[in-house]
């Protein structure tokens, strides 16, 4: 058996920063590039910086590449809008508050560029023409809406996509278009061909009501644009098709990752009723087989972040955190709690350990080794207990970043 007699993967005397969730282009993201993202990173002191995207995942590469070069060392995730059936059937808010039964779910620690086989890749397919799907029923609806409202424009999905793709540098099909995409081609034709003094007047035809946004900020009108006419129960909305819950895992655990599970905790108010309860939480996802969860604190109370990871932790969930950077603000890599309070050191900490347990797995799978868990989702069988497993990943994770040569 493994022990925990080595070194823990406690973190570093000094502030190490690390983040295990940014979105980068061609997914919606607040930097043009992959390579800006990484050059933002690398301004920041960021030691570790986990890629999460959405749908397709070619661009890895080009962050993976930067990355290196930039000295930061890169992770690799995924992540997945999926449904769980029984918590739908009761009409269970997860950590979507407007769809019950909605759960997102990351995947940590994949390996990108392998070959995850044929019943991942159908997964994999089949999820992506769903949202192909979407988009262009949405951004139809979008044009004919506006149109209406006295906005003509010639936009569908196919040119949305040419302009992202040739934003981030990447061929069209490569991108698969978010809701934040439309909103944002919209926003950019409204500004482009109205008067500031006229946008109002569109935008009250178009919303039915009076804007709230400011008509010259274009990050608060795409906003608006998003939750007045892309939400359900408004002119332009069209029901995501999620993937099956246990399809999603599937996904991740046929990309060598470990499931992760994003917790929203009171980003919504009220929190939704599967978090209601951290240690409830917590139970649930190891019953679900789910033993890696994530925090996104800015969107958190100090103390909410805190009682997260407390529950977490003892249950033998490997905790870590990130900014997402999936709108246009500018935000800092180092992950800080709403209002840009900072981490309480025991929160801080629990991450670094989350991250190093995703570098160390990510490392062991890539040499064809054992890691936190396998393609099953069984967790690593040679350890005394959970503590023992977080551990001894975090130990040898906390060596890798550290540029150790570790010996397999």
């Amino acid at each position: 058996m493994h022990t925990a007699e080595a070194a823990t993967g406690q973190r570093p005397a000094g502030h190490v920063i690390v983040n295990t969730h940014v979105h980068v282009p061609p997914n919606f993201s607040a930097f043009g590039t992959p390579e800006s993202a990484i050059a933002a990173a690398r301004d920041e002191g960021a030691r570790v910086v986990g890629i999460s995207n959405f749908h397709d995942q070619r661009v890895y590469r080009r962050f993976a590449d930067a990355a290196v070069a930039a000295g930061i060392l890169p992770v690799f995730g995924l992540e997945f809008i999926t449904v769980v059936e029984d918590l739908r059937d009761a009409g269970i808010k997860v950590n979507d508050p407007g769809n019950p039964g909605r759960m997102y779910l990351c995947g940590k620690g994949v390996d990108p560029f392998g070959d995850p086989g044929a019943v991942a890749a159908a997964i994999a397919s089949s999820a992506r023409a769903a949202n192909v799907a979407r988009a262009r029923a949405m951004a139809r609806l979008l044009r004919d809406h506006f149109a209406a409202a006295g906005l003509a424009t010639s936009l569908d999905d196919g040119a949305i996509v040419a302009e992202v793709a040739e934003r981030a540098g990447v061929p069209d099909e490569w991108v698969v278009l978010q809701e934040r995409h439309m909103a944002m081609a919209f926003q950019e034709a409204l500004f482009l061909q109205v008067a500031p003094d006229r946008r109002s007047a569109i935008l009250a035809r178009a919303y039915g009501a009076t804007p709230s946004a400011a008509v010259e900020d274009p990050v608060a009108v795409q906003g608006e644009i998003r939750s007045r006419l892309m939400k359900a129960g408004c002119p332009a909305f069209v029901a995501e098709s999620a993937l099956g819950f246990d399809d999603a895992v599937r996904l991740v655990l046929e990309s060598d990752g470990i499931p992760a599970y994003p917790t929203l905790a009171d980003g919504a108010s009220p929190v939704c009723p599967f978090e209601a309860s951290p240690d409830d939480l917590a139970a649930e996802l190891c019953a679900r087989g789910i033993h890696m969860a994530e925090l996104i604190p800015g969107r958190n109370a100090p103390q909410a972040v805190d009682a997260y990871v407390r529950a977490f932790r003892a249950a033998g969930i490997a905790v870590t955190a990130g900014t997402e950077h999936n709108t246009l603000d500018a935000i800092p890599f180092d992950p800080a709690c709403r209002g840009s309070v900072p981490l309480s050191d025991a929160a801080r900490a629990a991450f670094w350990e989350g991250t190093c347990v995703i570098v160390a797995h990510q490392h062991l799978r890539a040499a064809g080794r054992p890691g936190f868990v396998d393609r099953n989702g069984i967790l690593n069988t040679a350890f005394d207990d959970d503590d023992a497993r977080i551990r001894w990943f975090a130990a040898l994770g906390a060596r890798l970043i550290g540029g150790e040569e570790v010996a397999l």
